[in-house]
């Protein structure tokens, strides 16, 4: 990030742990799945421009990916595509659009944290979403699982926008996930309900303070070092919650701050002192 440099040592550890080496890079969708599992959360198409772990960037298997601007002719772009649709396809992960924009795999573990965080319980429904995501969202748990074209029919949605926005809304609340997508006789996804994926994961109770302590220990451990603002621009936290879970780390030991905003894996520390 710009004014604050990742150490080389921090760049070498997240070239291991973030699949950014080529012999590590991933090439098929259940060393995929091992990979969202490692790391805990992880982009999908991002590259190195952007911060944290990417499938895109673990396809490619090196530290300084950048998507080409023909993404359609890039192989390694491609075979990313592929793989998310498998991925999606099995089941196995949890991915979706969270607040903010950040669309993301979440290896099921890591759920219930995500969940406590942008979850919208089903009392609170009425309240919380718009008349929109109301109706798709009726339709669905009558239907279980639909195309777009259809659930929008079925929802009486006339408008795109609306129908998209709608459902961008219960995939921010990890009510609805896409579970397949198909491109013949015409491209679409199909959705269904998260709770049908990720029965136990999405009844687990978290509170906020533990969810934010989690999430930032998952990030820390793979990236080994946090800079001001790297967390949430991440998982789309706010920064005021992105410090509070990073502080909560510190608490405990498992990191330290070496300045505001900057936070590093105490584990580090103890192997630097020991190699030196």
């Amino acid at each position: 990030m710009p004014g604050q440099p990742i150490p080389l040592e921090i760049e070498e550890f997240r070239d291991r742990h973030w699949r950014r080496e080529d012999a590590a890079r991933i090439e098929t969708a259940p060393q995929a799945e091992r990979f969202i599992e490692d790391v805990g959360f992880t982009a999908c198409l991002t590259d190195a421009r952007q911060p944290g772990p990417s499938l895109y960037v673990a396809v490619c298997g090196r530290r300084d990916a950048v998507m080409p601007r023909n993404v359609q002719k890039d192989p390694e772009s491609s075979h990313t595509w592929v793989l998310k649709d498998e991925v999606v396809r099995r089941g196995r992960v949890y991915y979706g659009k969270l607040p903010r924009g950040k669309t993301m795999f979440i290896a099921p573990r890591l759920i219930p944290y995500f969940n406590a965080i942008w979850g919208i319980p089903k009392r609170d429904e009425k309240k919380r979403l718009s008349p929109a995501a109301q109706k798709v969202l009726h339709v669905l748990r009558k239907e279980w699982e639909m195309a777009s074209a259809d659930l929008r029919a079925d929802s009486g949605i006339a408008d795109r926008k609306v129908f998209t926005q709608a459902i961008d809304e219960l995939q921010s609340a990890m009510i609805v996930v896409p579970s397949e997508v198909l491109y013949q006789p015409k491209f679409t996804y199909i959705w269904t309900l998260a709770v049908g994926r990720f029965p136990e994961e999405l009844a687990q109770k978290v509170d906020r303070q533990t969810a934010l302590r989690e999430i930032a220990r998952t990030f820390l451990t793979g990236a080994g070092m946090t800079v001001m603002g790297e967390l949430a621009r991440v998982t789309g936290l706010s920064r005021p919650d992105a410090g509070l879970g990073n502080r909560a780390l510190v608490a405990e030991g498992y990191a330290e701050m070496l300045e505001r905003g900057v936070y590093r894996l105490a584990s580090l520390k103890t192997q630097t002192k020991e190699n030196a």
